[in-house]
């Protein structure tokens, strides 16, 4: 029996998470899934620039294993965008950093700590917000496992 895997950490949920070509119906396209872990390695190396030891270090996993997930997620932006597939940004075994908070009544967003719940739009007081982290199961229970911030 294969040992679990371990969460790694995302510094915050996504705001976008499915991508598709222009023009092409996406129920007639294949998809392609990239886990939240691999966006994170995608993020840290190739949109920040970190090298493979600093964004392993950033993400709490070994460099090997970040080195495994960055080819990983390399492969699969370059088949959605070769291919014309659509690219879904989803599941993983992960916990966030912070959270992002999005005001539906005025599209205000709002990059939060765990720690520091909005419950109502600073911008316009209104109390219906998405949770954006929550849109991936994850809440309160991401910040319990955050041990660079010391929880």
């Amino acid at each position: 029996m294969s040992r679990p895997k371990n969460n790694r950490i995302v510094h915050e949920p996504p705001i976008f998470t499915d991508f598709k070509p222009i023009g092409v119906r996406g129920v007639s396209l294949e998809q392609v899934l990239m886990n939240l872990d691999e966006y994170e390695a995608f993020r840290l190396a190739d949109h920040i620039g970190l090298s493979h030891e600093e964004a392993a270090e950033e993400m709490e996993i070994s460099r090997p294993t970040f080195s495994r997930l960055i080819e990983k997620a390399r492969a699969k932006i370059a088949d959605f965008i070769i291919n014309g597939k659509v690219l879904n940004i989803d599941g993983g075994n992960v916990h966030f950093r912070n959270n992002i908070i999005k005001c539906q009544s005025c599209g205000q967003m709002f990059k939060t700590k765990f720690s520091d719940p909005i419950t109502e739009c600073p911008a316009c007081h209104s109390q219906n917000l998405l949770n954006l982290a929550g849109g991936f199961g994850h809440g309160k229970c991401c910040g319990h496992g955050n041990k660079k911030n010391g929880r």
